[in-house]
């Protein structure tokens, strides 16, 4: 009995064993539930909480688009308004008076270095005919180097603007006894038009130096010239020189000529021949290399037959050469012309070449030997022939022109033809053998 007492017991032990486990693991399973409840709770809880701030941050939002809605109408209607002041502006033709100010035709520098009271006459003469213009050609004053009477100078007048070329590099000329003056002005001019170009951002700039006198017309002139510069590329600058401008050789203050030997003294290029030439600008003589056949490369130079710049510099680098002869005879243009109103589009190159042609053929043929006293016997135009240099030189010595050739091409000269006055309304045009063949005579 006792012995079957002790299995019964042991037996329930067994079976009380299993429901105690599970039951202990019913309840670690219930815990692991109810914590996952709360985290799950406590989630959901956040989610809400962040949904209500997403619903309350787009509710702003919409309050701000309809407000921005309600900015952009305002908006509108003032551009609408806006437009239809324009439109006022437009009809009262107050737009091309704004637009006539702020464009600038080109940008006028005068060139400077040691020589103050040269610089001031040809300031009073620029300023006498700019001044009412001045928007339309914004003055400056470009000094090399730090002369403090010259400094004073530019920096004493309001009308303009003052630039200063400190250049402490070297000179190291290529040949000997030549003037360092030389490669110093180069090197000022090649800064001067860059910065007018490059930095100041003018498409066109009119070079003057600091010892010139303008014309009455000479602005009007050189707004002509860039009409023609803009749209004939066979024109690489427009200038107001005549080299053989002298009293006794122009007559018409309204004829402008082309060119292939480059003039200078008074000159106007424009930013995209500036881009050609800035990058292979000379060390010195840069008038000269201007005139090389390598540098124009075909291209031709409109000057007109009386000047319109007076350069009255007896003293400087060139040590007054050929002052008396040919530069203090030179006429000023004293004639206002009406440019705008001038038909200039006979200087356009296919139309010119049919232009001189039909001169010459009008004019008398004369041989070069005694040019002068034939001349005076012909009582309209004449044409000489000159063979070669050595002969051109000869007859341009009989009359007093310039004689000087460049890279194979006289001064002045179209062609080869070199045309002047004589006894007032005549025209001497003196004609090589190749201006013969290029213009078909």
């Amino acid at each position: 009995m006792g012995k079957f007492f002790c299995d019964y017991r042991f037996l329930f032990l067994l079976v009380v064993l299993p429901f105690i486990y599970i039951q202990i693991r019913l309840f670690a399973t219930q815990s692991q539930y109810a914590d996952r409840l709360t985290d799950a709770i406590e989630a959901e809880t956040h989610c809400i909480r962040q949904t209500r701030l997403l619903i309350d941050q787009i509710s702003m939002q919409q309050g701000r688009i309809l407000s921005l809605e309600e900015e952009r109408k305002r908006q509108d209607q003032e551009c609408a308004q806006l437009r239809a002041l324009v439109q006022d502006l437009e009809r009262k033709g107050v737009e091309k008076l704004v637009g006539d100010v702020q464009v600038p035709v080109a940008a006028v520098v005068v060139m400077a270095c040691n020589r103050a009271d040269y610089l001031d006459r040809t300031v009073k003469s620029i300023l006498k005919y700019q001044t009412p213009i001045a928007s339309r050609y914004p003055l400056f004053i470009s000094q090399d180097g730090s002369d403090p009477h010259v400094k004073s100078k530019g920096l004493s007048y309001e009308q303009l603007t003052y630039m200063q070329h400190l250049d402490y590099e070297p000179v190291h000329t290529e040949r000997p006894g030549e003037l360092i003056a030389y490669y110093k002005i180069a090197r000022h001019y090649k800064w001067a038009l860059d910065q007018l170009f490059y930095k100041h951002k003018f498409s066109r700039v009119i070079i003057l130096e600091d010892d010139m006198e303008i014309a009455p017309d000479f602005f009007d002139y050189f707004e002509a010239g860039a009409a023609l510069l803009d749209r004939d590329k066979s024109i690489m600058a427009i200038s107001s020189w005549n080299d053989n401008g002298q009293r006794q050789f122009v007559d018409d203050p309204y004829m402008l000529y082309r060119s292939d030997f480059f003039p200078g003294l008074g000159w106007m290029l424009s930013r995209s021949t500036w881009d050609e030439l800035s990058p292979k600008w000379p060390k010195a003589y840069w008038d000269d290399w201007l005139r090389l056949k390598e540098n124009h490369r075909g291209r031709q130079f409109i000057r007109p037959e009386v000047c319109r710049t007076y350069n009255f510099g007896e003293h400087g680098s060139s040590m007054g050469q050929f002052f008396k002869q040919y530069l203090e005879p030179i006429k000023l243009n004293d004639v206002q012309v009406d440019w705008k109103s001038m038909d200039l589009s006979y200087l356009e190159q296919d139309k010119y070449v049919k232009h001189i042609a039909g001169l010459l053929r009008k004019a008398t043929p004369v041989d070069g030997s005694n040019a002068i006293l034939k001349t005076n016997n012909i009582g309209g135009d004449i044409r000489i022939l000159y063979r070669d240099q050595s002969d051109f030189e000869s007859v341009a010595r009989q009359f007093g022109i310039f004689e000087e050739w460049k890279d194979g091409i006289p001064r002045t000269a179209y062609k080869g033809v070199v045309v002047f006055r004589y006894q007032t309304q005549k025209r001497v045009f003196l004609v090589s053998p190749d201006s013969v063949q290029q213009l078909g005579i």
